[in-house]
């Protein structure tokens, strides 16, 4: 019975509950849920005709009319077609771009050339100039290249991102050590053998932050396409979204089912980026 008595286990002492832990916990929920409402009523004025917007009180439950709201823009404009052009847009801009950004700052982190700083700083000194500027010089260019009116004009400009070399150059800095690159050296890695076998797998964290906030930019990018988009079967989302607003009246139901397409494929980046983002701090944090 002794024996018994002091295999026992001890009785697990309960956290006590601090006010302040609860009043921010509440103070959390009610942010998200402030954050959350302009998608949810986006989605109820989606399923309601165009009259539902003028109601008072209005309504805060879904509708019977999405079906019908998306048969009207289905009958308007060819929005998969525009969709899937922009899909297309979108993850070239966002691979390519990742790559061409985390090669060229991982040269710039752990490299010495002539001429690095000076080529650094022209890089940086694109910040100051912006987009707007360069797009009747970048839409000569396109036009003497005979890309007008094609994808592959929003593709090719876009490839090159002064803040993604910025980003990701502060983060390799901070990030890979000068004593792991000279152990690769050791071992026989070369250039590229370091930057897929070293680099990669320590800046994931800041790939994924960069690869959401690069394919949400290309997904709603509007100005550009509109410029340089002159063929009709090669229209963007955005593009052809803006034909759905005529001068004689809007379809309220319908434009907020539009946007509902449009907003779906960026929560759901956005919602696997995060995961990625945040599983990389975590296993850097184990690690380190």
């Amino acid at each position: 019975m002794t024996a018994h008595t002091h295999n026992a286990p001890l009785p697990r002492r309960r956290k006590r509950i601090h006010p302040l832990d609860v009043l921010k916990h509440v103070a959390l929920a009610v942010g998200a849920l402030i954050s959350l409402f302009p998608f949810y009523w986006m989605f109820v004025l989606a399923t309601h005709p165009s009259s539902a917007i003028y109601k008072f009180p209005p309504a805060v439950l879904p509708g019977d009319r999405l079906g019908t709201n998306l048969e009207t823009i289905t009958s308007k404009i060819n929005i998969w077609a525009a969709m899937g052009n922009t899909l297309v847009v979108a993850l070239s801009v966002t691979v390519l771009g990742l790559f061409i950004s985390s090669i060229t700052a991982f040269t710039f982190a752990k490299f010495e050339f002539p001429g690095k700083r000076g080529l650094f700083l022209i890089i940086m000194a694109t910040f100051l100039l912006p987009a707007q500027l360069a797009s009747i010089p970048q839409f000569l260019l396109m036009s003497k290249l005979g890309w007008t009116g094609d994808l592959k004009a929003l593709i090719f400009p876009s490839l090159a991102s002064a803040f993604g070399v910025f980003w990701l150059r502060q983060y390799a800095t901070n990030s890979i050590s000068t004593e792991l690159l000279e152990a690769a050296r050791m071992d026989g890695c070369g250039f590229f053998r370091q930057y897929l076998h070293v680099c990669l797998p320590i800046i994931k964290p800041a790939l994924a932050f960069l690869g959401m906030f690069t394919f949400i930019g290309a997904w709603n990018d509007f100005m550009w396409p509109l410029i340089v988009l002159t063929n009709p079967d090669k229209l963007t989302l955005q593009v052809a979204l803006s034909q759905l607003k005529t001068a004689h009246g809007s379809d309220y139901g319908m434009l907020m089912a539009s946007a509902l397409i449009a907003v779906v494929p960026l929560i759901l980046v956005f919602i696997i980026g995060a995961k990625q983002f945040i599983a990389g701090i975590a296993e850097g944090a184990v690690k380190a």
